[in-house]
């Protein structure tokens, strides 16, 4: 262990993640912690990009770990009395209900089981409407009658949430996120679409994401760019400092801090889907309204983007594609957001999030006997 881990707050958690700098698995990486409201730790390690240390102040892309957040935009609407979780899709984006999937709801969407598979093949479209047009003309999953079959949508399913919340709140997705969801809750640095002019003043406060398997790392062609970044993308463009994922779990444990409120809260973080085999992540997965929910019990040491041993069993919050996690463990009071810049294939990632856990638990005193 070096002499920077052995005096850190995370001592076991960083030596992980310089063991994954030495072998190539990622350039540098952010960790946040916090316990009943206490910020624990607070680290950057490595380099953002080649040559350039990593801060704690860096904006890093969250990919599927800013999912939750369009679904507090979602689940605030539902508060409301303005949108309802069984309510077809159509009722509010009337386009949809073409080619067999007038039954889809917002329930389906935020629970992956809503059976149209083809969207997450389409190619990408040149702007917004074009995007959701392309979505709603995809057909239905013929073997896949809505709420029946599980199937982790990356994306398609959350480009209709946010369009319902822009035509029920007329205003566009990512102004409207930013002030009802990402500001009162502390998340000053995040976006789901930034201004142009703010991603050229944050400047090399922007991370770059790398590729890391096969080979050395390359830094992704088109992630950070200011075109991807600009863009809404609310099923994978959130971006912002790790910290800032974490005042959004701290805020949800807290009991919404006049964002939601609690009993909102509790219902969009309990199981809705149990037991059923998502076909794209090949495993049993359960499923909150749009947050993964600890499914350990479904096989510890193969479930995906799993929140580890040691996490309790109502832990809830979400993972982005072989780089990031976050999630409130509401037994233990404890608030966890991590990223590390190197997508470094499927199997090491998980072999990578597991340790990760596993020593945040232990470092904390918090483990226990499997």
């Amino acid at each position: 262990m070096t002499e920077a881990a052995l005096n850190s707050p995370l001592p076991s958690t960083e030596a992980v993640l310089q063991q994954g700098i030495q072998d190539g698995w990622h350039l540098g990486a952010q960790v946040y912690v916090s316990q009943h409201g206490k910020v624990i730790a607070h680290l950057a390690v490595g380099e953002r990009r080649a040559g350039d240390p990593m801060t704690p102040d860096t904006l890093l892309l969250w990919l599927s770990a800013g999912k939750p957040i369009t679904a507090v935009a979602v689940a605030q609407l539902v508060e409301a009395g303005a949108l309802h979780l069984d309510d077809p899709v159509a009722r509010h984006v009337p386009e949809f209900a073409s080619n067999g999937k007038e039954a889809v709801t917002v329930r389906h969407l935020l629970t992956h089981t809503g059976g149209f598979s083809a969207a997450e093949s389409l190619p990408e479209q040149p702007g917004w409407e074009e995007t959701i047009a392309a979505i709603c003309a995809v057909p239905a999953d013929p073997d896949s009658p809505p709420g029946t079959v599980a199937a982790y949508q990356p994306q398609g399913s959350w480009y209709l949430l946010a369009e319902i919340v822009q035509r029920i709140t007329r205003r566009p997705f990512p102004e409207h996120v930013r002030e009802a969801v990402l500001l009162p809750l502390g998340m000053a640095d995040s976006w789901i679409g930034m201004p142009l002019d703010r991603y050229l003043a944050y400047g090399p406060r922007i991370g770059t994401t790398h590729t890391t398997f096969p080979g050395p790392a390359i830094p992704h062609p088109t992630w950070d760019s200011p075109e991807r970044c600009t863009a809404c993308r609310p099923g994978g463009n959130a971006r912002g400092p790790l910290s800032d994922l974490g005042h959004f779990y701290e805020g949800l444990l807290a009991g919404g801090r006049g964002v939601l409120r609690e009993s909102t809260i509790q219902e969009f973080t309990r199981r809705h889907r149990i037991g059923l085999f998502d076909r794209t992540f090949r495993h049993v997965v359960d499923f909150g309204l749009g947050f993964l929910v600890n499914s350990r019990h479904h096989g510890p040491s193969t479930v995906p983007y799993g929140y580890g041993d040691h996490a309790g069993p109502d832990t809830f919050g979400h993972s982005g594609s072989q780089s990031s996690c976050a999630f409130a463990d509401s037994d233990a009071g404890l608030v966890v957001a991590w990223m590390c810049n190197g997508l470094v294939g499927e199997v090491r990632h998980q072999r990578r999030q597991r340790a990760i856990h596993t020593a945040i638990y232990e470092d904390l005193g918090l483990d226990s006997p499997p």
